[in-house]
């Protein structure tokens, strides 16, 4: 047994194919692998999927540029510089910009009243708590309540003093000549994989190019007017410049290291990241790749899209079995593609009525009677040429009074018919059964009898033609003459069986009706009257008979 098993573990197993000789669907399947490659072509180019790719090493500078001339109440015309509007701000991969303030005059160290919040005033100085603090007050109260105006008082706070009042900024904004400023990017990537160094100022970016290039004419251009920045995004800078806002600058690096199609180039572009906000911001976000050919990625990809020529089969195979084809050439695919393989407690008999074409595949019961069980499938019938040539050869003229005496073709005149039939029966001549699966007729609606036909006379029941069936079989066999009735009757059974099924489907049993067996035993009776009944006989495929 040990030795059993490893002699499979040396076997080799492989799926079994079938060809079929067809003009259309050999075209119909190269014309659907073709479209399947150039997708697949298209897709790995597109995506660049034949490519590694690398995760990049990146750091951003920003300069902000630009002088503006803007007159304070009470002050003056003051001159903003990048130290006024731009201040100590230290955010990673962020600037900003003051476009608008709120000036409050000769402020410094002391104490003062409050401005009163939301109606909050004090009658006695045991309202104000000394040393609070609240999150929306300037000052830490020292717990005196002093007079705000002539009429109310509020807690007195130590703070910048005077306290600033006003809390809308000022339309339209202080700083308005901002949207000319500039901001210079500075953007430094590296790929470690591939020792790849590059920055979006590039080596031909000179000095006097920098001084004179524009965003309007040159998308490379690091250089980036604020107003441009905004309306990029989509806003108004002189609406965005009075509460401020922030925007999000994003770069994004799409870079081919091929050498053939070699192309590393930044691409820039803007959106408003949020709804208020009390200054301009720019915030920088890089979006970084770079790809190389890399001959493992590619068949890795190739590996990955093989399974998209399985569509092929699967719609060949549909259309096979659909009513589009032809309902033979499906059915013979079918059977040659499919080994089917029944329970070994179920028994699937096959039926053939003579006013039908077809095959019934019907599952045997022991309740139902097999005239009226639903079949599992239907299939046409299937000639045996073999079988056909040979018994054509043998139907020679002959003296056996057995060939002369036929029954007449009208049922009513037949001296065979019974007095009365079962339900079951279409044709008057079955005989009543207590099995189930003997309860079949030759017809499937009422109508004349096939053994009615001379055909069935000189197919099934000629003693000469089923002596020499016999013989073929068994050229050593004893002499025809000493062949038991038995044997005759067995070899009718089963020229019926060759004639009216053909070539069963696989697996199948092939059911005789009741009037053919019954017509069949009386021209070849049991000497006790005893039989065997009905007993399935599984026809993987029928031979001819001679």
């Amino acid at each position: 047994m040990p030795c059993c098993r490893l002699r499979a573990l040396c076997q080799y197993e492989t799926n079994k194919l079938v060809r079929i000789q067809s003009v259309r669907l050999g075209s119909l399947k190269w014309s659907l692998n073709g479209a399947i490659l150039l997708f697949i072509c298209i897709m790995m180019l597109w995506n660049r999927k034949y490519q590694e790719f690398d995760l990049v090493v990146s750091s951003v500078t920003t300069k902000v540029k630009g002088v503006a001339q803007a007159p304070l109440l009470g002050v003056g015309n003051v001159v903003w510089d990048e130290v006024d509007y731009s201040g100590p701000w230290k955010g990673k991969n962020t600037f900003f910009v003051v476009t608008n303030v709120i000036v409050t005059k000769n402020q410094k160290q002391g104490k003062c009243a409050q401005v009163p919040l939301k109606g909050r005033f004090c009658r006695t100085d045991k309202e104000c708590e000394k040393g609070a603090w609240d999150q929306q007050k300037h000052g830490i109260q020292t717990g005196s309540c002093v007079k705000f105006d002539l009429l109310k008082k509020t807690c007195e706070v130590s703070a910048w003093c005077p306290i600033e009042t006003r809390t809308t900024p000022p339309r339209p904004a202080l700083l308005a000549a901002a949207e000319n400023f500039t901001v210079l990017i500075k953007n430094n990537i590296r790929f470690p994989a591939f020792n790849y160094i590059r920055r979006n100022i590039l080596p031909e970016m000179n000095d006097a190019y920098l001084r004179n290039c524009h965003r309007g004419n040159d998308s490379l251009c690091p250089i980036f007017r604020l107003g441009d920045i905004v309306r990029e995004a989509g806003e108004k800078f002189s609406e965005m410049a009075v509460e401020g806002g922030v925007i999000g600058i994003l770069i994004k690096w799409d870079c081919n290291l091929d050498r053939l199609m070699q192309r590393c180039l930044p691409r820039y572009s803007f959106k408003r990241l949020d709804e208020k906000e009390t200054r301009v911001k720019g915030h920088l976000h890089c979006a970084l790749c770079a790809g190389k050919f890399s001959f493992i990625q590619l068949i890795i990809y190739i590996g990955s899209t093989l399974s998209y020529y399985a569509l092929t089969t699967i719609l060949i195979d549909w259309l096979i079995g659909t009513s589009c084809y032809s309902t033979e050439v499906g059915q013979n695919y079918s059977e040659r593609k499919v080994e089917s393989i029944q329970d070994k407690e179920k028994c699937i008999l096959c039926v053939s009525y003579i006013d039908e074409n077809n095959l019934r595949l019907v599952k045997r019961s022991q309740k139902k009677s097999l005239q009226v069980i639903k079949p599992m499938s239907v299939q046409p019938r299937k000639e045996d040429p073999g079988h056909l040539r040979a018994i054509l050869c043998l139907l020679q003229p002959s003296d056996d009074t057995n060939d002369d005496v036929q029954p007449s073709l009208d049922k009513k005149t037949n001296p065979n018919a019974k007095p009365s039939r079962p339900a079951w029966c279409m044709c008057d001549f079955c005989a009543p059964s207590s099995l189930p699966e003997e309860e079949l007729c030759c017809r499937r609606t009422e109508g004349t009898c096939i053994t009615s036909s001379p055909l069935f006379g000189q197919l099934v029941l000629r003693r000469s033609l089923l002596e020499a069936v016999l013989l073929y079989q068994d050229p050593l066999s004893p002499s025809v003459k000493k062949l038991q009735t038995a044997a005759l009757r067995h070899c009718a059974y089963r020229e019926y069986i060759s004639w009216r099924f053909g070539v069963p489907p696989n697996d199948t049993h092939p059911a005789i009706p009741s009037c053919c067996v019954w017509r069949i035993r009386r021209e070849y009776p049991s000497p006790d009257g005893q039989y065997s009944g009905f007993r399935p006989v599984k026809m993987t495929s029928m031979q001819a008979s001679l």
